[in-house]
């Protein structure tokens, strides 16, 4: 298992159901001693989750942002959301194993965790443990190489490679 030990920038945003998880897990994301910039939502008032999935995720593939953490009410709204943007790889965790496999087998940027199915210690636990891990290549290389191509082909391209 590849470990990380750098400081990281991290972008976090979350819907309404998510608000308290979501400011918990930036004051235990900065505690670690990375960097973090909340995208929203700001408040417990409605919005379109999708609309911050998928500005997280255009920001880490432009490259200002080196991981994603996204929560809504599930996780699974905001993975399917960020998921839409080419390149990237967004990960339901709701444990710490599929956390860090999300990062060491499947090169995931972002994971995303229901709050309203996991609670805001092991939220910390599943962030911590995915923000940790680094892409371990190897036998899950070719993998990751093949869900490219094939995101390629879904986005019109002949060749990925």
């Amino acid at each position: 298992m590849s470990e990380q030990t750098s400081v990281l920038r991290v972008a976090i945003g979350g819907d309404e159901a998510a608000f308290d998880l979501k400011e918990a897990l930036i004051a235990h994301v900065r505690g670690l001693g990375h960097e973090v910039e909340d995208f929203g939502t700001f408040n417990a008032q409605p919005i379109l989750y999708p609309d911050v999935a998928v500005e997280v995720a255009e920001a880490i593939k432009a490259g200002r942002f080196d991981r994603g953490v996204l929560v809504c009410g599930t996780g699974i709204g905001v993975a399917i959301s960020a998921n839409k943007v080419p390149g990237i790889r967004a990960a339901q965790a709701h444990d710490t194993y599929s956390a860090g496999k999300a990062r060491t087998s499947n090169d995931a940027q972002i994971v995303t965790i229901g709050a309203r199915v996991v609670g805001p210690e092991l939220a910390k636990d599943i962030v911590a443990t995915f923000l940790s891990r680094e892409f371990a290549g190897g036998a899950s290389a070719d993998k990751v190489e093949r869900i490219t191509q094939y995101e390629a082909r879904a986005n019109g391209v002949q060749d990925a490679s």
